[in-house]
């Protein structure tokens, strides 16, 4: 008999219970203090609205110089039926070494039987695994340096939502692009409007953090890609990640019904370089009224 909502989350939880155990200290095992209750109310009482899927981090302590992997977890409402979403990433590690570890990490998992609970094993491949990596990142940053000038690559995000209003997800964008070093913008009202910058992983560890686990009415409407053989910093258009407050037109009798002014949002994007992405965003070119 195939397994229901309520019974995966219920083995979620009880998985949550063993790393725990697994992982008292302080820092080790990070989750949005919410996130267990949510699940806990929706399991008393199951005809309510799921709960958003759960989210944690686990910090791993990798060989005698315990070298700091963290291993990011986002588990479906119907894991363990269906696979986690799985993330090993580690400040030692350049991005290649990054992608083949998770890559290795990724086949590992898919390897198991469907249907078990398999962070526990995941995090132990991690412990074992991650160390081949690290000494290949240290050696090939000490072959590297002064001989060849690595390229980078800023990605650029322009992310469009029918509007942005509620404190707590606004928060979370915020918090999500400091965590990240990603400088941009954010929005809000009608429409709402964010732009990303930086390296690619990290814009696209952005997306998926702030789109789940159900904003319908969000799109990723343009990328940009450029390389440098220098520094990406010298190519990023903003300077930090900015909240955008513009004048507001609208109804204001109806709570959340107010539409930003556009005209003051084109002018800003053409001082930073980007009035060509007004009409991808809005699918009209974008004027200013004349002077």
């Amino acid at each position: 008999m195939a397994a229901t909502v309520k019974e995966c989350l219920e083995l979620q939880l009880l998985e949550v219970e063993m790393l725990l155990s697994m992982f008292p200290k302080r820092g080790e095992f990070s989750v949005d203090a919410d996130a267990v209750p949510s699940i806990q109310r929706y399991l008393r009482n199951a005809d309510g609205a799921l709960p958003p899927q759960l989210e944690y981090r686990i910090a791993l302590h990798v060989g005698e110089a315990k070298v700091k992997v963290e291993l990011q977890v986002l588990l479906p409402h119907m894991y363990p039926q269906v696979a986690p979403q799985l993330f090993a990433r580690s400040d030692a590690l350049h991005r290649q070494q990054q992608l083949q570890l998770n890559t290795r990490l990724a086949s590992h998992i898919s390897s198991l039987d469907a249907g078990d609970l398999c962070v526990c094993e995941a995090v132990q491949w991690v412990k074992d695994n991650s160390l081949p990596f690290l000494e290949n990142s240290e050696a090939s940053s000490e072959c590297a340096s002064g001989e060849v000038r690595v390229k980078e690559m800023l990605h650029r995000m322009w992310i469009y939502s029918h509007h942005i209003y509620r404190q707590e997800l606004r928060k979370k964008i915020f918090d999500c692009a400091k965590k990240l070093n990603l400088t941009g913008f954010c929005l809000t009202g009608k429409p709402g409007v964010i732009c990303v910058e930086g390296l690619r992983e990290n814009c696209d560890e952005f997306w998926r953090v702030i789109r789940y686990p159900n904003w319908k009415h969000i799109s990723c409407k343009h990328v940009e890609n450029i390389e440098t053989e220098g520094s990406i910093e010298n190519l990023r258009l903003f300077h930090s990640f900015e909240d955008l407050q513009f004048q507001a037109h609208g109804d204001y009798g109806l709570r959340n019904d107010y539409h930003m002014d556009l005209g003051q949002f084109l002018e800003f994007l053409k001082q930073h370089q980007s009035g060509h992405v007004f009409q991808i965003l809005f699918g009209v070119e974008g004027k200013l009224p004349d002077s």
